[in-house]
């Protein structure tokens, strides 16, 4: 019996031997190269997967790949993030070579435009799409950064360098005097509103940069006017990554990064105050000055700067389950500000999906992404106390204000008009901010099965921002320190709902070797603001600080858009192409006499490279584009402008009525047949390639009309109501070009470079300010200044720019020194007066200019990107506040610091209106240095790459100021929180 069991057991060795050699014999290992299709070049990090299995491998640096265990019979999936997926049989083959060609990005296949994608060959209205690999590289916290210097007329500056700040954005410069500028930014389909909420300054943030695919940004009306009422200041498209079908494939990327302060304001020590304030004393033998001061030598600067770290750390995958593709990923921002306390952190988390149903006839596309950001701010007034506060003075002292060096009266009392310790600024005061971000959609593509090519799609969406913040200041700190401190919570809510349904047609005449595409749609959009503000407290919250009840506990804003739109697209031979559409907006915002617009828009396009170099093949790709379209503006602050309202008076102005005071309401002025702005813009472009496209790029004209600006002017004196009326009033012509060149001036398998530079030039004017002339007009004030009371440095005048500098013409002496004080009397009447004044200079330039460049040489990567301004000016108000004896000699008895421009010119009073504050601003700046290499396998079928870079890398300027690149439309440059520069290095895993 055991002779037969043994003898059975050996059969079954010997058949599962048998089974495992035939086993190995039908495997096989695959090997060859991934490339693109464009240019040869290897795929680093191409998934190559057996269908229908989880074994899988990666390309290496050259784009080669070894899969071993490949059964016979096999079907290989090669795919790669923007490229089509292939599918190949494996037969008998042991080598098999493939090319991937552009899935979105390339000129023969597709961008992302408004309500749909778009072949680039068959665009044509002005629409640049910027992908993944050409965003900005290197230390990015906020998601239009990515675009800085990649686009031609996109102006992107920061308002400063605080952890997790924003940007002003503007495209092809402001079409508005009053109402926003900012482009219209729309996410997965979604049109956002606005870009700040109480506990968040700037919503950008909450988009996670490394979950975002692609960024068009459209600059003409043809392109922009599909969103009507919202797009007179363009449209910047933002698209997430998506899922792709495939094995999962995982990537985790971690960068760490150390800011420092890349430039100083030089400011004088506290040898040189002392000198100054001795010498003083001997001259004037007045000594109050000089005995107060002390004896210490120290940089306040010093005392609130630091070094800054940051880590931002990124997990996603990316592929099918269950037939279904997805995405999914979750990122964690910690970052530091240079300035003391200031601290930015971000929690995120998004998920994609994208299955079909149906035989693909339904499409389905869900998009869910949270966010929260945790912001401690620290309090930018610190940055200006510390130009301000007397060098000669400790940091710290024995007192009641927490150890906190500051100036006291002789009962030991702070004096409120001196100096603030900017170091007890940041550090005796806690403002919490915090903000919740919901952003999701469904979007839902049904092909009908009775008519071919007819697609019924909708898209509902959800933009849901809860925002808080909490300020304490302590009740040591020498402001706060009569009220016992200081506490206040704010919180703020937004709800953006969202509602598209329309029909898509698309039929191809071949016939007569045509095809057309019509869009017909409905879009309800629903804005509501939520405001809950509660009154100031002492900090131990038992006292409420007289005065700090907001006029409205509580508010709710709200306004909707109901819109309807059409579009036909029209391509005749493939060579000429036509796009016609038609908007009609109905704004809340607006009586229902005025709040419908219309707004439409025609562009047309004549491919040259069909129709003059067919048969050239050095001509890559020869189109002529004309466009025309009218856009509209209702994106301003106030909701209800049209109704009459009353507003509560100050406490200064109030009427006793027995023992209690009551503050008078008074009627604000209104408009009530105020209507749209609206913008006509024309355009011609030429859209050029040669040889290969090495040699691509745009030449375009545009000019945009605005009229119907919507303004604040004043109101004639006399009048019952408040001094300003905001109302439709005057006219703005904004005209310029563009040139877009990039270049692959070497294209081979181990080396490639790219170059590419754009240059836009632009001037805008102010036509009309009134509505009845007036010969004695010479235009509104504005550009309010620090320094005096009332004071503005700019005008808006017609047949300028906005926000030219009014100012008086300085005299100097034959040292080319300015003599304080003495002015040109222009119209020579012996005095000097407002009328000697003149327009001169203004702060947006005359051109913006962009640069980049890459290298690939094998394993190794390196690029660089700069941009700059020219033509632009800034009013200096810092040094026009901070140069002057009487900062050294404040008249509260008191010391303060002055700039080293006071050892120059010497003067002793403020001359805040002289011309000699509005200095030339122009600038290059190169903001990024970014060096990789790919280290190959690692961890068995992991890949690694390795990354370090610097931005903010240097900026040249003849400016004096902090940093020529100021966010203020009005040009007035104040104490900003200086731009850091920043070292980073970061590791990228895919597996």
């Amino acid at each position: 019996m055991q002779r037969h069991v043994r003898f059975r057991g050996a059969i079954g060795a010997a058949l599962l031997f048998l089974f495992a050699l035939s086993t190995a014999w039908a495997q096989r290992s695959v090997s060859g190269k991934v490339t693109h299709a464009a240019d040869g070049s290897g795929v680093i990090g191409a998934t190559v997967a057996v269908k229908g299995s989880t074994l899988a491998s990666l390309t290496d640096h050259e784009g080669k790949y070894v899969l071993a265990g490949v059964p016979d019979g096999a079907t290989l999936v090669f795919s790669y993030v923007g490229k089509i997926s292939q599918e190949v049989a494996v037969g008998n083959r042991s080598t098999i070579d493939v090319s991937l060609e552009d899935a979105n990005w390339s000129l023969e296949e597709v961008v992302v435009v408004a309500y749909g994608t778009r072949k680039r060959a068959d665009l044509t209205g002005s629409v640049v799409a910027i992908n993944a690999k050409d965003f900005q590289k290197g230390n990015i916290q906020s998601s239009e950064q990515l675009l800085q210097g990649k686009v031609a007329g996109l102006q992107i500056t920061s308002g400063g360098g605080s952890a997790g700040g924003g940007s002003t954005l503007r495209i092809r410069g402001a079409a508005s005097l009053n109402a926003s500028n900012d482009p219209l930014i729309v996410i997965d389909g979604i049109p956002v509103e606005g870009n700040g909420i109480k506990g968040s300054d700037n919503l950008l943030n909450s988009i996670n940069p490394n979950d975002i695919e692609s960024m068009s940004v459209l600059k003409d009306a043809s392109a922009a006017a599909l969103y009507g009422s919202r797009a007179s200041n363009g449209v910047i498209i933002i698209t997430t990554k998506k899922g792709a079908s495939g094995v999962p494939r995982f990537n985790f990327n971690s960068q760490f990064s150390t800011g420092v302060i890349a430039k100083k304001v030089e400011m004088l020590n506290g040898d040189q105050v002392r000198d100054i304030i001795n010498a003083h004393a001997a001259a004037t033998g007045n000594t109050t000055y000089k005995e107060m001061l002390g004896s210490e030598n120290t940089d306040w600067q010093d005392q609130i700067f630091r070094n800054a770290s940051g880590t931002d750390n990124n997990l996603s995958a990316t592929g099918a389950l269950a037939g279904i593709p997805f995405r999914a990923s979750v990122g964690y921002s910690n970052q530091n500000g240079i300035l003391k306390t200031d601290n930015f952190q971000r929690t995120s988390g998004a998920l994609s999906l994208n299955p079909k149903f149906f035989e693909n006839a339904l499409s389905v596309q869900v998009n869910v992404r949270y966010a929260n950001t945790q912001n401690r701010a620290a309090d930018g007034g610190a940055v200006g106390a510390a130009l301000m506060m007397d060098p000669t003075k400790p940091v710290y002292a024995e007192n009641k204000f927490g150890g906190y060096w500051e100036w006291t009266d002789a009962e030991g009392n702070f004096k409120s008009l001196a100096g603030r310790n900017p170091l007890a600024m940041l550090e005796l005061r806690n403002d919490k901010r915090s903000a919740s971000r919901f952003l999701g959609n469904v979007e839902l593509d049904y092909k009908l099965p009775f008519v071919d090519g007819l697609s019924l799609r909708t898209n509902l969406a959800l933009d849901q921002t809860n925002g808080n913040r909490t300020e304490l200041i302590s009740a040591q700190s020498a402001s706060n320190f009569l009220t016992g401190g200081y506490f206040r919570d704010e919180d703020e809510g937004k709800v953006n709902k969202l509602w598209d349904v329309s029909l898509f047609y698309e039929k191809d005449l071949k016939d007569i070797r045509s095809k057309f595409d019509v869009l017909l749609l409905h879009s309800y959009q629903d804005f509501l603001t939520k405001v809950y503000m509660n009154p100031a407290y002492s900090a131990d919250k038992s006292t409420m600080i007289p005065g700090s009840m907001p006029v409205f506990a509580t508010d709710r804003p709200q306004y909707r858009l109901d819109s309807y739109l059409g579009r036909v697209n029209y391509t005749l031979m493939d060579k000429y192409l036509l796009t016609a559409s038609l908007r009609r907006d109905a704004s809340s915002k607006f009586s229902p006499a005025t709040r419908v617009g219309y707004f439409p828009a025609l562009a047309a396009a004549w491919k040259l490279k069909e129709e003059l170099f067919a048969t050239n093949s050095n001509v890559t790709d020869l189109k002529l584009r004309l466009g025309w379209g009218v856009t509209g503006q209702q994106d301003f602050g106030q909701y209800y402008p049209y109704m009459a309202r009353y507003s509560i008076g100050s406490n200064t102005a109030q009427y006793q009525f027995g023992d209690q005071y009551y503050s008078f309401s008074r009627p604000a002025a209104f408009d009530a047949n105020i209507k749209w702005e609206t913008t006509t813009t024309k355009n011609i472009g030429l859209d050029f390639g040669f040889v290969d496209n090495r040699i691509s790029g745009t030449v375009e004209w545009f000019r945009k009309d605005t009229k119907d600006l919507l303004a604040t002017v004043p109101v004639a004196y006399g009048s019952t109501f408040d001094i300003n009326l905001f109302t439709n009033v005057g006219n703005l012509v904004n005209q310029g070009f563009e040139v877009v060149i990039n270049t692959n001036p070497i294209r081979k398998e181990d080396f490639r470079w790219d170059i590419g530079f754009n240059v836009t030039k632009t001037k805008t004017e102010i036509t009309s300010l009134r509505k009845q002339e007036d010969p004695n007009f010479t235009g509104i004030p504005v550009s309010g200044i620090q320094g005096g009371t009332g004071n503005t440095i700019g005008m808006h005048a017609v047949g300028q720019w906005p926000y030219a500098y009014h100012v008086y013409q300085q005299v100097y002496d034959a040292n080319g020194k300015p003599l304080e004080g003495v002015y040109v009397d222009r119209n020579q009447d012996g005095q000097i007066t407002d009328a000697d004044k003149y327009l001169f200079q203004k702060p947006a330039p005359d051109f913006l200019f962009g640069v980049n460049t890459s290298f690939q040489y094998k394993k190794w990567s390196l690029s660089a990107s700069g941009h700059g301004m020219a033509g632009n000016y800034l009013y200096n108000n810092f040094q026009a506040e901070r140069s002057v004896m009487r900062n050294l000699t404040n008249p509260v008895l008191a010391i303060n610091n002055a700039t080293s421009l006071f050892l120059e010119q010497g003067f002793q009073n403020n001359q805040y209106l002289s011309d000699l504050y509005i200095e030339n601003a122009s600038f290059f700046r190169l903001d990024q240095i970014h060096l990789g290499y790919y280290v190959g396998k690692v961890f068995g079928n992991a890949s690694l790459s390795l990354n370090a870079g610097v931005n903010n890398v240097f900026v040249i300027t003849k400016y004096s100021g902090l940093d020529p690149e100021n966010s203020s439309s009005t040009g007035v440059d104040n104490t900003i929180y200086p731009r850091p520069r920043t070292y980073s290095f970061g590791i990228n895993f895919d597996f």
